[in-house]
């Protein structure tokens, strides 16, 4: 199954752009030494770096029976006045476990416009993450500490690298903006593409995607975007369950 989970990865991160010779071996050593599935959402690729996400440190944690997790809100370092919120995260491996600290910060200046106002969840969260790399010695740093800025620099970067590609079929070819948009959400959510396809042409109940007409697809974007922006993990689920389970004696 690891080797398996390394195809699938694979192939969905060739997905977003061919990878380097580095890439591809980093990329190995994660799934080989701690399981993570890109497909899940473990794992996003920022500025040609890998980086791991909370679900996959908290999925490292769950498969390593982690003993327990404790966060502390440092008040006197806080100021509700101005959205600046640290917090202490201490991660037990096992009852007899001292304790891996970690600490986390979120202000309006270091987090995404998208989440001012959740200064405080993001605070928790990169600290329990700081916490959990320490515990169990992971060595990439996480997507939820990058700053707002690389990763709208790294989106920005996709999209002159990644010039839409024609495709034929009623409502694609006529309608570049919806296909333009749904190449978009792909990538902004970091999405396998082949599996998306599955997904669309079930949900548009026809046999091929170039089938269905702009009203079908239209539905199926919107429907995408916001299932991708109120339960990620649920998406990625759906999605998932469209994986072709391995062959019996493949190789």
């Amino acid at each position: 199954m690891p080797e398996y989970l390394f195809r699938t990865n694979l192939r969905i991160a060739n997905g977003w752009g061919p990878l380097t010779p580095s890439q591809r071996t980093e990329l190995k050593h994660l799934t080989s030494d701690y399981c993570l599935s890109v497909a899940s959402g473990h794992l996003s690729l920022l500025d040609g770096r890998w980086y791991v996400t909370h679900a996959g440190l908290l999925t490292i944690a769950q498969q390593n029976r982690c003993a327990g997790i404790r966060t502390t809100l440092l008040l006197s370092l806080c100021s509700a006045d101005v959205s600046r919120w640290i917090f202490k995260a201490t991660v037990y491996k096992s009852s007899s476990c001292k304790g891996f600290v970690g600490f986390g910060d979120a202000n309006p200046s270091n987090v995404s416009s998208l989440l001012h106002g959740a200064e405080m969840r993001v605070a928790e969260t990169r600290a329990v993450n700081r916490a959990l790399r320490k515990a169990y010695g992971i060595g990439i740093c996480s997507v939820e500490e990058v700053g707002p800025e690389a990763r709208a620099a790294e989106l920005a970067k996709s999209e002159k690298k990644r010039p839409s590609k024609s495709v034929n079929g009623n409502g694609w070819k006529a309608e570049p903006k919806l296909r333009d948009r749904l190449c978009q959400l792909i990538r902004q959510h970091q999405l396998d593409p082949v599996l998306v396809k599955s997904y669309a042409i079930d949900f548009c109940g026809t046999k091929t995607l170039k089938d269905a007409n702009r009203e079908q697809v239209e539905k199926f974007v919107n429907h995408l975007a916001d299932w991708a922006l109120k339960d990620k993990n649920a998406l990625l689920c759906q999605l998932n369950s469209y994986i072709q389970p391995p062959q019996a004696g493949a190789a």
